[in-house]
């Protein structure tokens, strides 16, 4: 059995699951998401709880089982909590702001960089050095925070760019000159 499919989802106050043949539709004060459940999985909804269980015992049916019990855990917590994602930007002169719902970056290009508001995430500036991207949905969340991190990514020698807030970057020394020997030359 599947370590993580054989756990039940709990489902909090306010968040109605419905399930509709093989879709699963989970609605919360957040928003609404939904999902197609692969061949090999059966959901049932025990109480506030949903257990899933697989049909077939092969390798495609235990992975499946875990996939769409993660999937569907992070759907019950994004229409409850949602998902954020913080980024720091790292710079002299590296700065971001908001104009409307997209997001302009100056990053030291010669031009500013627009990031287009994705349907669904929403993006927060507390200070023009950190950028939160937020939303129901956690994979939108992260592939547009990686899309963000991608204008320009950290740089191992001084750190500048763009960075997830947890992320360590591992950092190089720089050149080195010589330590006052001869120059090597005749006399």
């Amino acid at each position: 059995m599947s370590r993580i499919g054989k756990i039940p989802i709990d489902i909090p106050s306010g968040v109605n699951v419905t399930v509709d043949g093989n879709k699963v539709f989970v609605k919360g004060k957040l928003g609404e998401l939904s999902e197609e459940l692969g061949d090999l999985v059966s959901l049932t909804i025990e109480g506030n709880k949903i257990v899933l269980t697989r049909k077939s015992d092969d390798k495609s049916g235990r992975s499946q089982h875990g996939l769409y019990r993660s999937l569907l855990n992070n759907m019950v917590k994004g229409v409850n909590e949602g998902f954020e994602k913080a980024l720091d930007i790292i710079g002299v002169g590296y700065r971001a702001s908001k104009k409307g719902n997209d997001l302009e970056i100056l990053i030291g290009y010669s031009n500013p960089v627009f990031i287009k508001a994705v349907e669904g995430i929403s993006f927060d500036l507390p200070n023009q050095n950190l950028i939160i991207v937020k939303g129901i949905d956690k994979q939108k969340v992260g592939e547009v925070a990686n899309m963000i991190r991608n204008v320009r990514k950290p740089e191992p020698y001084k750190g500048k760019g763009i960075k997830y807030r947890n992320e360590v970057i591992r950092r190089k020394v720089g050149k080195t000159t010589a330590a006052g020997g001869k120059s090597g030359g005749k006399k």
